[in-house]
């Protein structure tokens, strides 16, 4: 039995570094929030530990350990979990809806939130897709472009139909990178960037709440009571941080005045707590992380490798700059996670299997 080579240190010892300061800024801004609503100031931090981050450590062992070319040859399989993971919100009894929205799963024993795992899932069948092409036809309109829209065009679908617009951006954002990485023509990315800007701005005229959404980012001292609450609540706690910060344990906001502190809005607390400068560490480091995912990429040993690594360093990157710009009010809030420091399950798991991929990529990579 051949001895596998290690992970990437480097790597590895950014994702533990990550995974605890996330955890503890979630202890921070969790804890009014657990007294109010369960009686335990610690009871999202446990929470996130039992359900989330031991469960991710272990499969992120497990997927270190796998060869992830294996996973090449289930491409189609995982294109088919992914369209699956995304009907299962619709079928009675089995998808949950909470405030308006059906992204849940509940399967008895457990439920989660399945586009959060159809970021790995989807990603697998792109990168094993192109990778089977080569550059040439990917290039090419009906051995290309076509075959990768209709794909990426069922799942955005049943995405929008949640509605999740904030997961499809990152879904969507980070499979059209790895296309253009894999040999799409410039002219082609910038189209169908476009293209989804402009279906994003549809999707804000045609709908009540996108739309309101989008008059608050527009102008958020409208109605600072009603829709604007959130936003503007954020402001506050990412103003009231400064350069220094209050001091950990110190935020004002997370005593029930801004929603979400534990989930979408945590990084307002962090800036409230930490202050400029060393939210600017965090966000270094973050920086640092997907550097090494994209140095993995270059030196992988098959385009499989590449494409693949690349594809969950630009899920990470897209998926933090939602999050962070729209706590600063440079986008509209999405409703996406922050990674490694935002409460979820679903999220820390897919995140602990997409970072083991690229372990077991750097096990044969060429560093």
């Amino acid at each position: 039995m051949r001895q596998l080579e290690p992970i990437d240190r480097r790597f590895l010892w950014l994702i533990s570094g990550l995974t605890v300061f996330g955890l503890l800024i979630l202890l921070s801004a969790s804890g009014p929030l657990g007294l109010s609503h369960f009686g335990d100031t610690w009871f999202y931090f446990k929470q996130q530990l039992t359900k989330g981050i031991i469960p991710g450590i272990f499969l992120f062992y497990i997927m270190s350990r796998i060869d992830y070319r294996n996973l090449r040859p289930l491409a189609v399989l995982a294109l088919i979990t992914s369209i699956v993971l995304l009907i299962l919100v619709y079928i009675p009894g089995v998808g949950l809806r909470f405030g308006g929205a059906g992204r849940w799963v509940n399967l008895g024993l457990i439920s989660f939130q399945p586009s959060e795992f159809v970021k790995v899932t989807f990603l697998v069948y792109v990168a094993a897709w192109l990778a089977a092409r080569h550059q040439t036809k990917a290039r090419t309109i009906n051995e290309g472009l076509v075959p990768f829209l209709a794909a990426l065009g069922v799942v955005m679908v049943l995405l929008i139909l949640q509605p999740n617009t904030g997961s499809m951006a990152v879904i969507t954002g980070s499979a059209l990178l790895v296309y253009f990485i894999a040999g799409a023509p410039l002219a082609w990315f910038v189209t169908l960037g476009l293209g989804g800007l402009g279906l994003i701005a549809f999707l804000i005229k045609v709908t009540p709440y996108r739309a309101a959404r989008f008059m608050t980012f527009l102008h958020p001292e409208l109605d600072p009571q009603g829709i604007g609450y959130h936003i503007n609540q954020a402001f506050l706690a990412v103003g009231s941080g400064g350069l220094f910060g209050l001091g950990y344990g110190h935020s004002r906001q997370k005593y029930m005045y801004l929603p979400e502190v534990a989930g979408d809005s945590i990084f307002a607390v962090m800036a409230e707590e930490l202050g400029f400068f060393l939210v600017l560490v965090f966000l270094a480091a973050l920086a640092v992380l997907i550097n090494r995912c994209l140095y993995i990429a270059r030196n992988a040993t098959d385009d499989f490798g590449r494409f693949l690594a690349t594809g969950i360093g630009c899920w990470i990157a897209i998926q933090a700059v939602l999050n962070i710009s729209s706590m600063i009010g440079l986008l509209p809030m999405t409703g996406v996670t922050l990674p490694f420091v935002s409460y979820g399950s679903s999220s820390m798991i897919s995140l602990a299997i997409g970072l083991g991929i690229i372990a077991s990529i750097s096990r044969q990579a060429r560093i």
